[in-house]
């Protein structure tokens, strides 16, 4: 039944029911409806909802997936892109750098009781962008993904998996207030030698930045990046976007004088 491939996809992508009845124009109880099998769609709605989930239109239909993001560690794009597969090529050397950074940020602050993964993806997407809007250069050069709650590292899942495994940190999920909340804790000391000094500054920065936001309050300001604004629901956010920014994120000293 197609009301329960809809319901699966919005499952798997970690969406509302709220924001997806907004972005189709409904409401939330003729969505709820739609996924119960009670309301059949309309074209225009599944064609909506197909882009949404990144399906081709013929195979949402029917119920089908036909996309999927797949994250290749060390490995060169392919010459030729295939047609219904998005894939995301992360170097050897940036994973290094990602799993340091958040091993650091786990030390400074992962045990205070607001940092989750969600403000903790966050900090991580403000150090890649501020880096790169600020030196024009990439610091992590992670792939961010346009996501309803805010930027998220599209290899975030895979590069916990591997630390898990490697027991360089373990998940637990803890109770903040009536929510909860997945907490990462680090089972050793992050290795700050592969950090320039300036790489390592911006960190710092950017950890006392955020160290006092819960996930709500940081997801509402990264919604108000140009990035994150510019970009397509599910796609990739791009790092050229932060030339754009309003000054209430910039991060860089334009010289505006002829």
């Amino acid at each position: 039944m197609l009301g329960k491939f809809i319901l699966g996809q919005r499952k798997k992508h970690n969406l509302t029911q709220e924001f997806l009845a907004s972005k189709i124009g409904v409401s939330r109880p003729t969505y709820i409806q739609i996924e119960q099998g009670e309301r059949d769609l309309t074209i225009t709605e599944a064609r909506k909802l197909a882009d949404i989930f990144d399906i081709v239109f013929d195979d949402f239909v029917h119920g089908k997936e036909s996309q999927s993001i797949k994250v290749e560690f060390g490995k060169q794009m392919p010459p030729k892109r295939i047609k219904q597969e998005m894939r995301i090529s992360v170097p050897q050397e940036n994973i290094a750098k990602l799993k340091e950074t958040l091993l650091y940020i786990l030390e400074k602050i992962g045990a205070l009781p607001n940092i989750g993964e969600a403000v903790i993806c966050k900090i991580l997407y403000f150090i890649d962008f501020d880096y790169y809007e600020k030196y024009e250069e990439q610091l992590i050069g992670a792939t961010y993904i346009k996501n309803h709650h805010g930027p998220t590292p599209a290899a975030f899942t895979e590069i916990i998996k591997q630390m898990e495994h490697d027991n360089d940190l373990v998940q637990v999920v803890k109770k903040y207030f009536q929510y909860d909340q997945k907490k990462y804790l680090p089972r050793r000391k992050a290795d700050l030698s592969i950090f320039s000094a300036r790489e390592k500054e911006l960190i710092d920065a950017e950890i006392e930045r955020f160290k006092d936001f819960n996930a709500s309050k940081i997801k509402e300001y990264s919604h108000k990046d140009v990035p994150w604004i510019g970009s397509t629901d599910l796609q990739p956010i791009s790092y050229e976007a932060v030339f754009y920014r309003t000054p209430e994120f910039s991060v860089r000293q334009y010289d505006d004088k002829l």
